[in-house]
């Protein structure tokens, strides 16, 4: 017996669709776009860097090197003139109960101190210090110069000029070579030479 022909049944046909996009990677891109910011940020620290250590130089060089004897010198809202240096001695004070004796010996400088800003500021001496011969850095001696001053600190107005001295204690035989002036404790400071 022979088999029933049945007519070839035909697959139905699929519908034919297109590819869809592949789609395009993005972490290359982020990780491009991040590696281009972390060498943008450093590329600015580089240059802010830079650009700091020149001020720094520049603060250090105004600071180390000091203007001719006479002349004045400015820093901030100050303006500073050596006027007269004494020559070393071993005490200051007339009362014996504020006379204060020297550990080296005293050597005393007297300086006008002018405000050259628009509204009043305070200066105080123990800002200022004393550069010998070899590069040494001297402090006010705030105590010794309660004798020789009538305030250690004093209010000047805008235009304003106080005349104080500055009283250093330095070893015996000290050459004295410039005085650095501050108008504040945080300041770059200003030098002027005494001879």
């Amino acid at each position: 017996m022979s088999q029933p022909q049945y007519p070839n049944p035909v697959a139905p046909q699929q519908p034919h669709y297109s590819q869809p996009p592949r789609k395009k990677k993005v972490w290359p891109w982020v990780l491009g776009g991040f590696a281009l910011a972390v060498l943008a940020l450093f590329g600015g620290c580089a240059a802010l860097i830079g650009t700091a250590a020149n001020e720094v130089a520049k603060a250090e060089e105004s600071r180390s090197v000091a203007a001719p004897a006479g002349t004045e010198v400015r820093d901030g809202k100050f303006g500073f003139t050596v006027t007269k240096v004494d020559p070393p001695v071993t005490t200051v004070g007339d009362n014996q109960f504020l006379q204060k004796t020297a550990q080296g010996e005293f050597i005393l400088v007297s300086v006008d101190v002018v405000n050259t800003s628009n509204v009043a500021q305070s200066y105080f001496g123990s800002n200022q210090k004393l550069i010998d011969d070899q590069g040494r850095e001297f402090a006010n001696d705030t105590a010794a110069e309660m004798n020789v001053n009538d305030q250690l600190s004093a209010e000047i107005n805008p235009g304003n000029k106080t005349s104080m001295v500055l009283v250093f204690d330095v070893p015996v035989g000290t050459v004295p070579a410039a005085i650095e002036f501050h108008d504040s404790a945080f300041s770059d400071g200003a030098r002027v030479a005494v001879k």
